[in-house]
């Protein structure tokens, strides 16, 4: 039977897709068929585009990885594509296409964008309805600095409002010298969530050189 893992963060930039990496690497490395998904990716047109989750994700963990739908500006997906004047998929497009893609692995990782509640259809489906959709377990990516409880714990409510509770968090970068904010909220987030710390990644962790071979020590479950 094929695990469906949807990650989330609880804001832009807080390391998901390195985070996603990580994961899909720890799984590739036990043995376990990896495929990654992006519903929906944004920010790939203009002068300076962005580098595609997907290719990150395939270049550190090398497993497979696809992308959905794609969208010119860095926004909210469902912004970005009524500028463009371009359809995307609904949510249960996506959970459909997910489902048809999973059975040829046995793991199936859906990375997010944004956080939970971003609008990824024009039909106002989140990343939340997605997960529900698919009855997949959620991981939830967090900072490490000051306000990250109250955007985890915002982030956890939702979640479980919605029946939904959370597998786990990752700490997306970990500063190399952490200071008194850092470490409390390390003790603090499983704390005050009830969800368990499953991985701390080091500040700079996706330039690692030996990513593959780093990514299981960072977790801190077997």
């Amino acid at each position: 039977m094929t695990r469906l893992v949807v990650v989330t963060g609880t804001d832009t930039g807080v390391g998901k897709t390195v985070a996603t990496a990580a994961l899909a690497a720890r799984a590739a490395a036990g043995g376990s068929r990896v495929l990654v998904v992006k519903p929906v990716q944004t920010g790939i047109g203009g002068a300076d585009p962005d580098v595609p989750d997907v290719d990150t994700v395939r270049s550190l963990a090398g497993v497979e990885a696809v992308q959905l739908a794609a969208l010119d500006e860095p926004l909210a997906p469902d912004t970005a594509a009524r500028r463009q004047g371009v359809a995307i998929p609904s949510v249960a497009e996506h959970a459909t296409a997910i489902h048809d893609l999973a059975p040829a692995h046995d793991l199936v990782l859906v990375e997010g964008a944004g956080g939970l509640l971003v609008r990824i259809d024009a039909d106002g489906g989140t990343l939340l309805d997605l997960a529900a959709l698919l009855a997949a377990e959620v991981v939830i990516v967090t900072r490490a600095g000051l306000g990250t409880l109250n955007h985890t714990e915002l982030t956890v409510a939702a979640l479980r409002h919605r029946g939904i509770e959370p597998a786990g968090l990752v700490i997306g970068s970990w500063p190399a010298a952490p200071g008194l904010a850092e470490s409390c909220n390390r003790a603090d987030l499983p704390r005050v969530t009830g969800v368990p710390l499953l991985a701390v990644l080091p500040e700079g962790a996706g330039s690692a050189a030996d990513f593959r071979t780093a990514a299981p020590g960072w977790f801190t479950t077997a």
